[in-house]
């Protein structure tokens, strides 16, 4: 199997606590041939799209600790089809640059992408959790989006809760997320010329319900294919409400429980349907806080809290959905055969 990662530049790699490294790990363990390649390095030419790529050079042995690997890595380069790959794995950190997806556009068709890109598209920010409907909508927090300064006071005003929850649209990592108390309204006003901005280039914010027990932190869930596959509890520093790694929080064990799985099973028809095939859904006290579709992390905390290797059964599914759409192309290919040798008998 040909597979290429679309991801960040290899360079900025964190070989102990990397995700998308235990994914390019296992393919190239498989024996696949793997490309990386990054949003920098897309062009069209003669209206085909490619990239140029680094392909690994198959070894006899690929060391199994990562940092070696990783430092090890043999590369060559080479300008690529995009359309000879069996799958693209797209491995992006947020904000998503939409042009991006326009290079896939034309290849769509022919190549397994994951994430859907269409399903990107739609799930890139923050308003995606905010527009679910059906058995998921309870369980989301109350969630209003807006750039109107005058409507978000309003809704501080009128919430029946003491906190809410001020973060920006486009955010990620934690970054922009705080806690406003009710008690100091007086300066939301101030703080919303700072979040919302002004003229063209003004943001939408996102202001949500405080769902109790966010000082305890939250379940990070890893979902594949609309099922559960592992899942962690990101504590935050005692000074921080916010739980994600890199704000400071740390990691313990998590056994997903009764209430976890109904809102698995509640969300997984739309992320599916979506082609949201791999996903991280952030959960405080049974609400749904947001789900990340670019480049969802936690492998490796979940794999060394659980001793397991989730990047096994994603490059299962990888494997069952080409070897899938090749049975397909072959059985057409067959039919196309009959009904020509019938014309010619």
């Amino acid at each position: 199997m040909k597979i290429c990662f679309l991801m960040y530049p290899w360079e900025q790699v964190k070989p102990d606590t990397d995700s998308t490294l235990r994914m390019v790990h296992e393919a190239v363990l498989r024996g696949h041939t793997v490309a990386i390649t990054s949003p920098a390095s897309l062009t069209i030419r003669d209206s085909v799209a490619s990239a140029f790529c680094n392909v690994f050079v198959k070894n006899s042995r690929v060391s199994e600790k990562f940092p070696t690997f990783y430092r090890n890595a043999e590369f060559r380069r080479s300008r690529l089809p995009l359309a000879g790959f069996d799958a693209i794995i797209v491995r992006l950190n947020p904000p998503l640059d939409t042009i991006i997806l326009n290079f896939l556009d034309s290849v769509q068709d022919d190549v397994f992408i994951m994430n859907d890109i269409n399903g990107m598209r739609i799930a890139n920010n923050k308003l995606y959790t905010a527009a679910f409907t059906g058995p998921a909508a309870k369980y989301m927090p109350a969630t209003h989006v807006s750039k109107n300064r005058d409507y978000l006071e309003k809704v501080l005003q009128e919430s029946t809760g003491n906190r809410m929850i001020l973060k920006p649209l486009n955010g990620f990592g934690g970054k922009g997320v705080i806690v406003v108390e009710k008690s100091a309204r007086q300066s939301f006003r101030s703080l919303l010329d700072f979040y919302v901005g002004s003229g063209s280039s003004s943001n939408y914010v996102i202001l949500q319900e405080f769902v109790e027990g966010a000082e305890n932190g939250d379940v990070r869930i890893l979902m594949l294919n609309g099922e559960p596959i592992g899942a962690m509890r990101r504590i935050p520093d005692e000074n921080d409400v916010r739980s994600n790694v890199h704000a400071g929080g740390r990691v313990v064990k998590h056994t997903l429980t009764r209430e976890d799985r109904e809102l698995c099973r509640a969300i997984a028809p739309k992320l599916v349907r979506d082609g949201l095939y791999l996903t991280g859904l952030d959960v405080i006290n049974g609400k749904l806080i947001e789900v990340n579709v670019m480049a969802p992390g936690g492998i490796v905390r979940i794999n060394k809290l659980n001793r397991v290797r989730l990047q096994r059964p994603i490059m299962d599914f990888v494997e069952n959905v080409v070897e899938a759409k090749a049975l397909v192309e072959r059985q057409k290919n067959a039919f196309r055969q009959a009904i020509d040798d019938a014309n010619t008998h």
